[in-house]
């Protein structure tokens, strides 16, 4: 069995709801949720014309590949109802994998760690919650101390 890392994320309804039936979707497709971080409110990232966000992070046990993994998020995303209207827009759910292991992948479908995760305050702070100590397998440095670098940035 692997752990991944897998980032929540709504703007669109009922938030905190649509964060909850997206991990009970994922419980019933064979995922083992070993710990959920808090739920917490996020301005938007790119396009910031839009609503605030609420974001968690949730850590897995999967026998699925990353790849497969990649895709029952994609299809709980289409389940849920995610339309896909703009890069970075409204979304009432937002299924991102993070991490997979220590494993370092990039195909054409997936590239893993997420590319971007070290520069996402809404994606560091909740993985911070729980897995502070997890060390990024490219940039060889704690979430902990990438959530601090991002945050002294902003100062």
């Amino acid at each position: 069995m692997s752990i991944a890392y897998i980032a929540l994320g709504s703007n669109l309804g009922d938030k905190e709801a649509n964060l909850r039936q997206a991990l009970k979707m994922l419980l019933v497709k064979g995922l083992q949720i070993r710990s959920v971080s808090s739920f917490f409110k996020t301005e938007p990232y790119g396009v910031t014309d839009q609503p605030e966000f609420i974001n968690a992070v949730a850590c897995v046990k999967t026998d699925l590949a990353p790849e497969k993994l990649l895709k029952l998020l994609l299809d709980t995303e289409l389940e849920m109802g995610r339309v896909r209207l703009r890069h970075w827009g409204e979304r009432n759910i937002d299924l991102d994998l993070l991490l997979y292991d220590d494993l370092i992948y990039y195909s054409e479908k997936l590239v893993l760690p997420h590319p971007d995760m070290q520069n996402r305050f809404f994606v560091l702070q909740p993985l911070s919650e729980i897995a502070a100590d997890k060390i990024h397998p490219v940039y060889k440095k704690s979430i902990q101390t990438l959530l601090k670098s991002l945050t002294d940035g902003d100062e």
